[in-house]
């Protein structure tokens, strides 16, 4: 056999066993325990799990699907879990050869996991992890360093990662932040969050719009700074912050300011920065908490979570601006064809909407380079 062929079975072995701590983690992350300790056991009996307990597939097999020591159920989902892993990577090692693109292979199986890993535990709780997302993030840069320095073809250097996550977090809050502006009827928030939220978002858009993404993270960080000075959320209205940035766009289109292109893209950037300093100071303080013990007030309309905006964020950094792109016509596309079919059948409507996003990086990941080069193609470029 050839060494890529030998590469490729390696890491569909490797995704077996990283599969098997893929459901460590949909287990632990939302009940905020550790990932270590104590070792692995059963849920349900809390016996202590041995070597031939934890074969990946195998050892679920062998025991037909039931806890060795108290014989309850073991979920299906653990198998699935494992096999889906150890078929993720020794697909992405075959696409991306290790040998050719270096850690990049490496980097996309570390997003394979978040995905499979995320989209579960969005499934379970409507949430996606803080403890993901927000390292997932930070991960993906530094793959984009790695690529960087190893001239990995195909994958985003540091500064590519470092807009990808931007501007995959700006899109997606800024999605939010409108939709939830029309679902309130273009009413104010009714409880702004201090001293940093989505109000400085907002204020993020209109001033990187004009101002470059920088001096936009910096007008949403001073409206913090004096939320903290006077102890209370200091109302930034949204008729100012979003009407203003439809105003500036509308102008930025007539040749008014940088232009209208430049002007997105500051705005997207903005929000996407200020999006993540307020994911990680909301992870620090309420990190161990529920979501109900961390929430001090009722929460307004929302046109999606908030963990879905970090989830972007990570997709951003690992396949860049382009992939990401992509990435989220095809979870809207899908995502809204499942609305419909759940409103066909008459039941809940509320849509979990990182799944779709996985599906459309997977989307980006295997097929994304033939299709952007066929939509340029198709444009003449």
């Amino acid at each position: 056999m050839t060494p890529d062929v030998l590469l490729v079975i390696f890491a569909a072995l490797l995704g077996l066993l990283v599969g098997s701590f893929s459901n460590v983690l949909i287990w632990r992350l939302p009940r905020g325990e550790s990932i270590a300790f104590p070792p692995s056991h059963c849920p349900n009996c809390d016996h202590r799990l041995g070597v031939p307990d934890l074969v990946p597939v195998l050892s679920w097999l062998s025991l037909g699907g039931k806890c060795r020591y108290c014989r309850a159920p073991i979920k299906a989902r653990y198998p699935v879990v494992e096999l889906l892993t150890g078929l993720g990577y020794g697909v992405i090692a075959a696409l991306f050869p290790p040998l050719v693109v270096g850690w990049g292979a490496l980097g996309l199986m570390v997003l394979f996991t978040i995905l499979l890993v995320g989209s579960a535990i969005d499934l379970d709780t409507y949430t996606i992890p803080d403890e993901l997302t927000l390292p997932g993030t930070a991960l993906g840069i530094l793959f984009g360093f790695l690529n960087g320095r190893a001239g990995a073809e195909g994958l985003p250097d540091l500064a590519g990662a470092v807009q990808g996550a931007l501007l995959g977090a700006g899109l997606v809050v800024t999605i939010n932040q409108f939709g939830s502006w029309v679902m309130r009827r273009f009413r104010e928030r009714s409880f702004p969050e201090a001293p940093i939220g989505y109000q400085q978002i907002s204020l993020a858009l209109l001033a990187g719009a004009w101002l470059g993404p920088w001096w936009g993270l910096g007008a949403a960080l001073l409206s913090a700074a004096v939320n903290v000075a006077a102890r209370r959320a200091v109302r930034v209205p949204e008729l100012l912050t979003l009407g203003g940035l439809l105003v500036s766009v509308v102008l930025g289109s007539a040749g008014y300011g940088p232009g209208m292109i430049l002007m997105v893209q500051g705005a997207l950037a903005a929000a996407g920065a200020t999006s993540l300093v307020a994911g990680v100071y909301w992870w620090l303080k309420y990190r161990g908490q529920s979501a109900d013990e961390g929430a001090d007030e009722p929460a307004d309309a929302s046109a999606m979570g908030f963990g879905d905006v970090k989830l972007a964020a990570v997709i951003g950094a690992f396949l860049g601006w382009e992939r990401l792109l992509l990435t989220l016509v095809v979870a809207v596309f899908a995502g809204a064809l499942f609305g419909v079919a759940q409103l066909a059948m008459k039941r809940e409507n509320r849509v979990k909407f990182g799944p779709f996003l996985a599906v459309g990086a997977l989307v980006a990941l295997i097929w994304g380079t033939q299709i952007i080069e066929g939509y340029r193609g198709s444009l003449g470029l």
